[in-house]
């Protein structure tokens, strides 16, 4: 299993965006990458220096998204989806997609049944619970 470290996310970011911008080749995960950063214009800054990025690592502000969280979770939802694991996962973020006509809002609104996932399940010490996540997306993609 892959698991990077804090710097290896910001690097890639960095590296991602760097790339895009040069119009160098891409792999297919950079690819998938650089459309959600081309979403986030707003975060070009934070991707433009990797030093500055490695710097500020244990920079915490409250009511700042971290950039490099939030496109680490599109790109977590768009492999899941892909790969449809947790299964349902795929149909679930599809129905959310047409209830909102955008998957950019619906990655938003899996991002936060993601993170209470993850957070009950750091907090109870337990696995992921699958189910409970694919059924917060659904429930989102069926409320008004």
């Amino acid at each position: 299993m892959f698991t990077p470290s804090q710097a290896d996310v910001r690097r890639f970011f960095c590296s991602v965006q760097a790339n895009a911008q040069s119009n160098k080749p891409l792999e297919a995960l950079e690819t998938i990458a650089s459309q959600w950063l081309a979403e986030h214009p707003e975060y070009r800054a934070d991707f433009s220096d990797v030093d500055v990025a490695l710097a500020n690592m244990g920079d915490v502000q409250s009511n700042k998204t971290n950039p490099f969280l939030h496109l680490s979770m599109h790109l977590s939802i768009s492999e899941q989806c892909a790969i449809d694991q947790p299964r349902g996962i795929r149909r679930a973020v599809e129905l959310l997609t047409a209830r909102r006509d955008s998957l950019h809002d619906a990655h938003h609104e899996t991002m936060e049944c993601l993170g209470q996932m993850m957070w009950e399940s750091q907090r109870a010490g337990r696995p992921p619970d699958g189910a409970a996540y694919i059924d917060c997306v659904q429930r989102r993609a069926t409320r008004d």
